[in-house]
């Protein structure tokens, strides 16, 4: 039997679960992607796929673990939040899974509100208030490293296809 067909068929799959992965928090999408493209260009034997496409698609892996830290942190910062209220949001996210599609979008929200409440330990009027914006502005720091961390992983398989069919 020839093994070639079927590392070819792990590389795309760990390339699909991998795109899934960067919007699913649960699976590290963008190493993924890159672990497939990676198998792919060794079962190749390196003919199609430089060295350099490979830095370059390692570069922007990385580039994307920094977003993915960095625009949580910067989305929850310009808020105020605390500690508790980017826990929640990850746990948030995490839990957000079981819900399908909304609750990937929704439970992030509610993680960091609930986070933001527990830190503060009062529910007046105020509070709530304060502590639903702070888990908006986390929420969209999350959701803006999701777009980015997608729009990496299109131009990572366009570098990637660009450098074996051309």
């Amino acid at each position: 039997m020839d093994y070639t067909v079927l590392l070819y068929i792990l590389a795309a799959v760990l390339i699909v679960v991998g795109v899934a992965g960067v919007i699913l928090p649960a699976l590290p999408g963008l190493p993924l992607v890159f672990g497939g493209m990676l198998l792919a260009a060794w079962v190749d034997g390196f003919e199609r796929i430089s060295v350099l496409t490979l830095v370059i698609l390692g570069v922007l892996t990385v580039l994307s673990l920094a977003i993915d830290f960095a625009a949580t942190a910067m989305g929850a910062k310009r808020v105020g939040a605390s500690r508790s209220a980017i826990v929640g949001a990850m746990l948030g996210t995490i839990a957000g899974l079981f819900f399908g599609f909304i609750g990937v979008f929704v439970a992030p929200f509610i993680g960091a509100v609930v986070g933001e409440l527990l830190h503060r330990r009062k529910l007046d009027r105020s509070e709530v208030g304060q502590a639903a914006k702070i888990g908006l502005g986390t929420w969209l720091g999350i959701l803006f490293g999701v777009i980015s961390k997608l729009a990496l992983a299109f131009v990572m398989i366009g570098l990637f296809f660009f450098a074996w069919f051309i």
